[in-house]
């Protein structure tokens, strides 16, 4: 199963690269399949690579049914 992700853009890099954050986390991605990415947009992200810009209300929703299925889904023992 693949899945893409909403992210905010915290910082523009050089080239076509950006520094994302998903709950917390920071990730460098590849802006190289859309233009006019600003600071402060949400972007669907997948393998690394920027699908599109998202609606932040959407990008907001999405992210709480996210931490919803996280809450519900037990933790697994570490091996």
């Amino acid at each position: 199963m693949c899945l893409a992700v909403p992210a905010r853009v915290s910082r523009l890099l050089e080239g076509d690269r950006a520094l994302i954050e998903i709950e917390g986390v920071q990730k460098e991605i590849s802006l190289a399949l859309i233009d006019g990415v600003r600071v402060g947009d949400f972007v669907i992200v997948h393998v690394g690579y920027a699908l599109g810009r998202l609606d932040p209300d959407e990008a907001e929703k999405t992210l709480a049914l996210l931490r919803e299925v996280a809450a519900m889904t037990p933790e697994q023992p570490a091996p």
